[in-house]
């Protein structure tokens, strides 16, 4: 391997470091991809995303905003009300979530199709 191969090696590494700190995470593209369809208040994001719990969808939440991919806007008051938005950044995970998607299905098929192969 050449300096040059390697430095680029030791580049892709680390780019894909700080992608897995995003993608790497069973919750945070869920959470992005619904915070996409518009503006959501805690009980909401909740909901649209089955089997979380809310202990970590508090933590992810978190983990979501220190990325800068999202936003909390509390609005005092009885009752206060908490909503989180998608940041313009985090329309910059589109492509990536389109891709993904892709693959998953075709990986969905595959699995299916050779599934269907060892049964018969």
């Amino acid at each position: 391997m050449t300096t040059s191969q390697a430095a680029q090696c030791d580049q892709t590494m680390r780019a894909l470091r700080h992608a897995s700190l995003v993608v790497n995470s069973k919750w945070k593209l869920p959470l992005i991809v619904a915070l996409l369809t518009g503006t959501r208040h805690f009980r909401g994001l909740e909901r649209s995303v089955a089997g979380i719990s809310t202990k970590v969808l508090s933590k992810e939440l978190k983990e979501l905003e220190a990325q800068h991919l999202i936003s909390r806007t509390v609005y005092p008051g009885p009752p206060v009300v908490v909503e989180y938005q998608a940041l313009p950044y985090a329309q910059s995970l589109n492509p990536v979530i389109e891709v993904l998607k892709a693959w998953g299905m075709q990986h969905e098929q595959h699995v299916a199709a050779l599934s269907a192969v060892s049964v018969a």
